[in-house]
């Protein structure tokens, strides 16, 4: 194997898959990058079995073959080496030589032929979208994914196709957040799966392009990705999510629409004094006011009254302050509109004559 590249050809693609790559590893060679050059092409491969990321890079010539090289030490130095240069790569038996001007290192490699394969199954169902349409509905739902439950389908997103229809969501069990948008095509088939949680953080970190079409293709165990040069892959989470539809399915008080901003703003302001460990705060809603408060085991209180449109009757309600602000910062519209169920299980918080995001908060007793 041999090769020329630019190191602004090879430097993003490289940072993109090292950051698919676990520190520590059961298998040494996981810790490695597969190089692979074939047809004037650069195909690097990083993996840790669960997900795994590809990039294809043209070369302008090349000598065929295959290595594997340790991935965080080829990151570093690619990186430290200045913007422009040229960076000549050879293999020699077990070693590849990186020359770049006056520099020359050394790297013990792993033989290719030893490099786990990637199992995927035959792909059922395929659709495509802007990628700036997918991660938008990434934006709105990752939060609420939980992390290292024990209930494992909560650890991750579910993606829900319905012939035109998307829908993204996440839940950690105390909040849910719903993201819903129409496709450009018509898909004609309807299925549910879950993607697991570095796989959904590491999608929305690699889709900057909001422009480039995404080639998504799933089957009951896989889900792949393409896009620009890049193919990204990831084992599903076997498991059926939860049915929430049951949350709308109760009576609810009327709605209430208070400035998004101003809301926004009490909540980090009464926050500061709330507990540390359940960060809780007391909603009290009376005749068009609202009343922020909250004390901790230090016996510090903070409260904060806010003028708001509520003709209904007193209520009562408490919540984990950070549910509420992440809920309240990711909405796009001036005003939130909280929505409370009568029996005080949950509250909706979205926008006014928008409904594509909706976000359920479960409240806490204090």
């Amino acid at each position: 194997m041999k090769f020329t590249i630019n190191k602004d050809q090879l430097l993003l693609p490289l940072q993109q898959i090292v950051s698919v790559i676990e520190k520590r590893q059961t298998m040494p060679i996981l810790s490695n990058i597969l190089l692979v050059v074939n047809e004037d092409y650069l195909t690097l491969t990083g993996t840790d079995l669960e997900i795994q990321l590809i990039a294809k890079i043209k070369l302008e010539s090349a000598i065929s073959g295959s290595v594997t090289v340790p991935a965080r030490k080829f990151l570093d130095l690619c990186r430290l080496l200045p913007n422009g240069a040229k960076i000549k790569i050879e293999q020699q038996d077990n070693k590849i030589i990186i020359l770049s001007n006056r520099s020359r290192f050394l790297l013990s490699c792993l033989p290719a032929e030893n490099y786990p394969e990637f199992s995927e199954t035959g792909f059922d169902n395929s659709f495509t979208i802007k990628a700036g349409q997918f991660k938008h509905g990434l934006d709105k739902t990752v939060f609420c994914m939980a992390n290292q439950d024990v209930r494992y389908y909560l650890n991750g997103l579910l993606l829900n196709i319905s012939n035109s229809k998307i829908k993204l969501v996440a839940s950690d069990g105390h909040r849910l957040s719903i993201y819903e948008d129409k496709l450009e095509f018509a898909t004609g088939f309807e299925a549910r799966v879950i993607i697991p949680r570095k796989g959904v953080l590491e999608l929305q970190r690699l889709l900057d392009d909001p422009e480039v079409d995404l080639k998504i293709e799933f089957s009951t165990n896989n889900i792949r990705i393409t896009f620009n040069n890049l193919v990204f892959s990831a084992k599903l989470v076997d498991s059926k999510y939860p049915d929430f539809g049951k949350v709308f399915q109760q009576e609810f008080f009327q709605p209430i629409q208070i400035q998004k901003q101003i809301l926004k703003d009490a909540l980090t302001r009464v926050a500061v004094l709330s507990n540390e460990k359940f960060r809780g705060l007391t909603l009290d809603f009376a005749q068009d006011n609202l009343k922020i408060s909250t004390h901790n085991p230090d016996h510090d209180e903070a409260e904060e009254e806010l003028f708001i449109d509520y003709p209904g009757e007193p209520l009562t309600i408490s919540f984990n302050a950070q549910y509420l602000l992440d809920a309240v910062s990711n909405l796009d519209s001036e005003l939130a509109v909280l929505t409370i169920a009568n029996n005080a299980s949950s509250c909706f918080v979205d926008e006014p004559n928008n409904f594509s995001y909706q976000f359920i908060v479960m409240p806490m007793k204090l």
